[in-house]
């Protein structure tokens, strides 16, 4: 049986949806093959990295992705948007199945202190987390 193909967008895919993907790798990898992607891709910040490495996972090789690299030549049953720029301009994707919507706070644009960002970068990893699990528990 072929896996579901799961796509995270975002607008720069540098935090949520690469800690979404690497989610669902982690806990789901047996039933989903994850990918992320942004609307406009940069560089995954050194943030993300380094709060997933806190939990032992290496994202170190991860790199920022354009959902253009997909866009006809994956069929995903599901795609995710993380982030309200990400849902509201989502491109058509044919093929797609179920299209979601998971709002999560962006911390790389969090202003604080480097303790207060890096607090947000635990805090949105946390939740994504959860809901990684409590999605992949109901299906």
């Amino acid at each position: 049986m072929d896996k579901i193909k799961v796509l995270f967008l975002c607008t720069g895919n540098s935090a949520r949806s690469q800690m979404a993907e690497a989610f669902l790798r982690q806990y789901a990898s047996s039933r989903y093959e994850a990918y992320s992607a942004g609307l406009a891709p940069g560089r995954v910040h050194p943030l993300t990295i380094q709060v997933m490495g806190e939990i032992g996972v290496d994202m170190s090789a991860h790199r920022s992705k354009s959902v253009q690299e997909y866009i006809g030549k994956i069929h995903f049953g599901h795609i995710i948007t993380v982030c309200g720029h990400a849902d509201q301009n989502c491109p058509f994707i044919p093929g797609a199945g179920t299209r979601l919507h998971w709002p999560f706070d962006d911390p790389a644009a969090f202003q604080g202190t480097p303790e207060e960002q890096l607090a947000k970068f635990r805090q949105v990893r946390d939740e994504i987390k959860k809901k990684i699990i409590a999605w992949v528990t109901l299906l």
